[in-house]
């Protein structure tokens, strides 16, 4: 049984050895650029000038808090006797010098003034792109008309394979 498996194997590849293969021109036709369609992101940044406030603290004084400190103190040791002056001029030096500091300070106010900066946005953007992907060859070989994508222009001829065998009947 495998020996009538095995012959007709063996007699197609003997006719498969008698195909020939030789390359001849054919007349191109006609020849048509593809191109595809391909995003490509890019990065569109843009600048501006804009005005902000800045503020600017005017300088502390600290004359105010000195004079009602020792102001304080002077005040609160006419107060009591023993540890309760020393108490006493202690607590009238503190309370002096926050007093003295917030009278001094109370029209110092803070300025503004406007300062330029830069400010830089960026967005994405996709531009589509044309590229070319090859040609779309028309060719005739004998009277019959062929097409394939070529990588580049053949121009006015093409080299292609023949295979000629038999044909079984």
């Amino acid at each position: 049984m495998n020996r009538l498996v095995f012959l007709p194997l063996l007699a197609s590849a003997s006719l498969a050895v008698h195909a020939q293969t030789y390359v001849d021109n054919a007349q191109v036709r006609s020849v048509w650029p593809q191109y595809e369609s391909v995003s490509v992101p890019r990065q569109e940044c843009t600048s501006q000038w804009i005005n902000e406030p800045r503020r600017i603290e005017a300088p502390r004084g600290y004359g105010g808090a000195m004079l009602g400190g020792l102001a304080g103190g002077v005040i609160g040791n006419q107060v009591g006797n023993g540890h309760g002056r020393e108490a006493a001029t202690a607590l009238g030096a503190v309370l002096g010098a926050l007093t003295g500091d917030q009278m001094a300070n109370r029209q110092r106010g803070d300025r503004y003034e406007q300062v330029q900066r830069q400010v830089q946005s960026c967005q994405n953007i996709n531009e589509v792109q044309q590229r070319l992907t090859g040609y779309r060859v028309a060719y005739e070989y004998r009277g019959q008309q062929f097409s394939t994508v070529l990588p580049q222009d053949p121009g006015p001829t093409l080299q292609v394979r023949v295979s000629v065998e038999p044909v079984m009947r």
